[in-house]
């Protein structure tokens, strides 16, 4: 069957580099210098925090397993402060996003270079949604599968009381998830590190690696699983250069994820 394996190469090969490598030393060392930056301020200093927990989490008497983390927690008991406080943290992911892209446009590159364009949302729209439903079932079951090998914490989406505005608040804070991982691992630094000479699967290699470490915290279910993730929303965006297609589908996933747990725990027995 040619054409399958000739399909299966096309896409597993790196594609062709888009952009312009940045050749002179001092410019080089800028933008290292702001990748660096970026990523302290940002998803890798995530990654740091994440790996410490997982390492606090293993040194626990309690089985890994039977430990639990919570997505979206309460963060004050006064309930209009709590409100306060998830909104602050959707915006400071908004404000990571909002980072990557700044730093790309001051780079010299319009918003429509790396797929932050209403030229066809329809696709990108539809295209979404069959991601969000590929990854999401996939990571479901690893995630079911590594925590019954005692391998991953188990995951509460939301803990948020029942309050008035917990439904918008988990909708926000899933989009700017979204947002801020998908400019930031995706848009901005595929991007960067393009213009430092990386092959594209090594671009790509890194920035999943990262995209998983900074999910330690959830155990080696939620590091493999958004590793896979990684590869996938990286391959597919060097392939069709749509970033609202991966912030979309990250979106519906999260929506999913914290909508479903507030609607299904307790109510079924394969959810722990």
């Amino acid at each position: 069957m040619p054409g399958v394996r000739g399909a299966v190469r096309t896409w597993f090969d790196p594609p062709a580099p888009v952009g312009v490598e940045i050749h002179d030393p001092v410019h080089r060392r800028l933008v290292v210098t702001e990748v660096l930056v970026v990523l302290t301020v940002t998803l890798g200093l995530s990654a740091l925090r994440s790996g410490l927990s997982l390492l606090d989490a293993l040194l626990q008497p309690v089985p890994l397993n039977q430990q639990q983390v919570a997505l979206n927690a309460p963060a004050a008991q006064a309930d209009l402060v709590d409100l306060a406080l998830q909104l602050t943290r959707v915006l400071q992911l908004v404000g990571w996003g909002a980072l990557g892209a700044y730093l790309l446009i001051r780079a010299g590159f319009a918003l429509r270079a790396v797929g932050l364009d209403g030229r066809r949302p329809g696709r990108d729209a539809l295209g979404a949604v069959g991601l969000a439903a590929l990854i999401g079932i996939t990571g479901l079951g690893v995630y079911l599968v590594a925590q019954a090998l005692g391998v991953s914490v188990t995951i509460a989406p939301s803990t948020l009381d029942d309050t008035w505005w917990r439904l918008p608040v988990l909708i926000a804070s899933a989009a700017a998830n979204a947002w801020a991982e998908e400019l930031v691992m995706v848009g901005y630094l595929l991007t960067r590190l393009r213009q430092l000479g990386w092959s594209e699967n090594r671009a790509l290699g890194a920035q999943a690696l990262l995209r998983g470490s900074y999910h330690l915290y959830q155990g080696l279910g939620g590091f493999t699983g958004n590793i896979a993730m990684g590869l996938v929303f990286g391959r597919l965006w060097q392939r069709t250069n749509r970033l609202w297609m991966l912030v979309g589908a990250h979106t519906l996933i999260d929506v999913v994820a914290f909508l479903g747990y507030a609607a299904l725990h307790g109510r079924v027995g394969w959810l722990p």
